[in-house]
């Protein structure tokens, strides 16, 4: 049985995930979507202590280790990618595969708004502007993604400020991320060609390449073949379930 531990994006919470994981389950495996600190329920933490990047990856690394979760499919979207990416290397031979989900990844000594060139300054205005959280999108900055305007009203109405020290704070890496045993989701309609950090990644063996005729937020948009593509991650090499 594998164990999926799945982790949105900025802004958001497990509740993300409340359509996927109800398919992995079914399937005959364990599911934990996981809420980063400072975020959805947890978003009175940011009041007790700092929250930067490497709190996220504590987050992760310690719940996996709490659980005792061996033959781990680590799922990261969008931001999570980064605290997703350095957490998988961290918990060993847990690891199955890491799947990132249209997401950045990290760069050793780099931070989420290092790989923003024509954004950063934005992020980091927005951050200053309000409290030191990165503010939600609004419902127009949704359009084009995919997403209905149900699902678009349930995003905004669910996300939650963003802590911003977790933007800034450069990630660590022990070892290439290309060792690591991984699959890529790439959504098309929010841009069709992976970065160049995840297109040099591609390069590697051990990484391959999957396309979602969808937004930036499949989880929403398409569950049911982003479930799909899980599942397949977690046979051998990553391919795609017989009969799916």
């Amino acid at each position: 049985m594998t164990r999926y531990v799945l982790v949105a994006g900025a802004w958001l919470g497990s509740w993300a995930w409340d359509e996927v994981v109800p398919e992995l389950r079914a399937a005959g495996h364990d599911a934990h979507a996981l809420t980063l600190s400072g975020l959805a329920e947890r978003r009175d933490e940011e009041r007790d202590r700092p929250i930067g990047s490497k709190t996220h990856v504590r987050d992760i690394v310690d719940t996996i280790e709490r659980l005792d979760l061996r033959d781990v499919v680590l799922v990261g979207h969008s931001y999570s990618g980064i605290p997703v990416g350095q957490a998988a290397e961290r918990i060993g031979d847990r690891l199955s595969r890491v799947v990132f989900v249209d997401s950045n990844v990290p760069v050793d000594g780099e931070s989420f708004v290092s790989g923003w060139p024509d954004g950063r300054a934005a992020v980091e205005a927005a951050i200053a502007g309000s409290g030191g959280f990165w503010p939600p999108l609004t419902a127009a900055e949704f359009e084009g993604q995919g997403l209905t305007d149900e699902q678009i009203t349930r995003i905004v109405s669910g996300a939650t400020p963003h802590p911003g020290a977790t933007l800034t704070e450069p990630a660590s890496l022990e070892r290439p991320l290309a060792e690591l045993p991984a699959t890529y989701i790439k959504c098309l309609l929010d841009w069709p060609e992976p970065s160049p950090e995840v297109a040099e990644l591609l390069k590697s063996e051990n990484w391959r390449l999957v396309e979602m005729n969808t937004g930036h937020w499949p989880m929403f948009s398409q569950p049911h073949e982003l479930a799909r593509i899980l599942l397949g991650a977690a046979t051998a090499g990553g391919e795609q379930p017989p009969g799916q």
